[in-house]
């Protein structure tokens, strides 16, 4: 099995690895910053928007069960890409919606993905699409979030559940809770 990888932004990355983890098809799912100019950030130096990373997930996916441009419209499908440097409540360019790519079959993929999750929206799709550059592991309590302290995080608590319910509406045939 060649695993592939995606680098993509929708918010806080506690509440996209919480979907990611549960897509059939995915292999890994690692916390990172990525899309800034400061070397090796902290988590306090991301959240002040200062570093210009996102807050985003790098996905290891088996591409025989799971496509790129699949793994896209369920990141579009499970966070508001029409809204510009921000989630909810979470505001800053750090949790701006970016597609990070690596190739130029990538970079098109996601322009085809943007072009069909577009049909949902009446405000436009602010996603933005990137060369992925250096990437760092968030810390080691970002990694697996919601399977551990996220379970009591308030914050967590009220995010992550309706996004797993779009995942489980959408997409029930790839999450593997609903396969379970």
């Amino acid at each position: 099995m060649a695993i592939e990888y995606a680098v993509i932004a929708g918010g806080c990355f506690w509440c996209t690895e919480a979907v990611f983890k549960d897509v059939i098809g995915v292999e890994s799912v690692t916390s990172v910053y990525t899309g800034g100019t400061v070397p090796h950030p902290s988590y306090k130096q991301a959240c002040t928007g200062e570093t210009g990373h996102a807050e985003a997930i790098r996905v290891g996916f088996d591409p025989a069960r799971l496509s790129y441009g699949e793994l896209l419209d369920i990141s579009f499908a499970t966070h508001d890409p029409t809204q510009l440097n921000r989630q909810g409540n979470d505001i800053g360019t750090q949790y701006r919606s970016a597609v990070f790519y690596t190739t130029p079959e990538q970079k098109q993929a996601a322009e085809a993905a943007i072009q069909r999750v577009q049909a949902d929206y009446s405000s436009p799709i602010v996603t933005t699409l990137e060369p992925l550059g250096e990437w760092y592991p968030a810390e080691d309590y970002h990694q697996d979030y919601w399977q551990g302290e996220g379970q009591q995080n308030r914050y967590c608590l009220a995010v992550i559940p309706p996004k797993l319910q779009k995942l489980h509406k959408r997409y029930a045939a790839k999450s593997k809770s609903q396969q379970a």
